[in-house]
């Protein structure tokens, strides 16, 4: 559904009267956003010794009617990312630029009419839903808070969205804990629909179902972005679900992007070593296929990102790490021979048809740098 709701004047919660943006510009827009979550010592002077970097100097756009999937290792910073793109967690530094409006320190009164047109979709249908109250209640909850329906005009609009996500509208009064997996996921879908949103973020919302459940789920989703003309911020765990529903994928390591790209060039070229790594050991349905397939192992734990390494992030695990890896950041930029929308952020990225060995760096060529690069890191020092 086409949006209709105007900006907001920053400085109060009144609609404002300036035009609003081009169709032609991004929905969101998000700008080297970083967020650190601080960590304390001591019971009542607290006081500070370190930070968990969870996201660190992300920039992305999301067009109007597209799904960018993202995906990562667990606790590279995709739901933290989430969370901040719809302001539930404040950011350390960083803008969120939506509809052309910053919304990035705007406060909770200001944000209420941004929170009419972005809503998110959790991961866990168990935990996301108050096992207290009726299915009614929590789907009607936004309607009810923003003031849009009550009575019996609010009832019918739950019933209309119950029945929009394949929910029978007569167990209006049931409780969460009488639905099943898959129908407690689509109450979370309908609770986020109410408000007719144009964001929606998807945190991971088929991870905990069964297979079978997963796909409804999915079909239901790009059944609803193409009646309500949504926009998807998309994040799992399963590759073969990303590419099936993203138009773009965004790769995150430790807190940042390290590729992004259209899906089919994303997934028949992957330039990143580690979008590589993550590709090959996605499962594959056809086994002819499974046993053609080349398997690059990735050696190491993922590091700490309360201590995360200088340089390329990856260079501790990377198979084509060299010395200038640990002490230089690359860029997120455009590769030579790659399209403009594809960009990587490597020294030495992944050649076409190149196949990676799987193996750790060499101790000798990394450690040395990293080591004359930050001695206070190799000496187990501050974060």
């Amino acid at each position: 559904m086409a949006d209709t709701a105007a900006p907001v004047n920053p400085a109060s919660d009144e609609p404002s009267l300036v035009a609003a943006p081009a169709e032609d510009h991004p929905l969101l827009r998000v700008e080297n956003v970083v967020k650190h979550f601080p960590i304390k010592r001591g019971i009542f002077f607290k006081r500070q010794i370190g930070s968990v970097q969870a996201v660190e100097g992300v920039s992305l756009e999301v067009r109007r009617g597209e799904t960018l999937g993202l995906v990562g290792e667990t606790g590279c910073g995709k739901s933290t990312l989430a969370r901040c793109i719809t302001r539930l967690y404040p950011l350390t530094s960083g803008q969120v630029i939506f509809d052309g409006a910053d919304i990035s320190r705007l406060s909770a009164r200001q944000l209420r009419t941004y929170r009419r047109r972005m809503q998110m979709i959790f991961q866990d249908p168990f935990g996301s839903l108050n096992p207290r109250r009726r299915v009614g209640s929590i789907i009607g909850d936004p309607l009810a808070i923003h003031g849009i329906a009550d009575g019996g005009e609010r009832k019918r609009r739950v019933q209309e969205l119950m029945e929009v996500v394949g929910l029978n509208p007569e167990h209006y009064n049931r409780f969460p804990s009488e639905f099943s997996g898959g129908q407690r996921q689509r109450i979370g879908v309908a609770r986020a629909l109410a408000l007719r949103p144009s964001l929606i973020v998807c945190d991971e919302p088929v991870s905990a179902l069964d297979v079978s459940v997963q796909a409804q789920i999915i079909n239901l989703l790009e059944d609803l972005q193409g009646e309500f003309n949504l926009t998807y911020v998309f994040i799992a765990h399963d590759l073969a679900v990303v590419e099936h529903v993203s138009d773009r994928v965004a790769v995150m390591y430790l807190g940042k992007i390290v590729e992004l790209a259209e899906t089919a060039e994303l997934f028949g070229s992957p330039r990143h070593p580690y979008t590589a790594a993550l590709l090959s050991a996605s499962m594959v349905a056809d086994p002819e296929k499974a046993r053609s397939s080349h398997r690059v192992v990735l050696y190491g734990d993922v590091p700490s990102p309360i201590n995360p390494p200088s340089g390329c992030r990856f260079h501790t695990r990377c198979p084509k790490a060299q010395p200038i890896c640990s002490v230089d950041e690359p860029p997120l930029r455009v590769q030579a021979g790659d399209p403009a929308g594809h960009v990587t952020a490597c020294h030495f990225p992944v050649a076409p048809g190149e196949q990676l060995v799987g193996a750790a760096p060499p101790i000798s060529a990394t450690a040395t740098a990293f080591a004359a690069a930050s001695p206070d890191i190799s000496e187990g020092g501050g974060a």
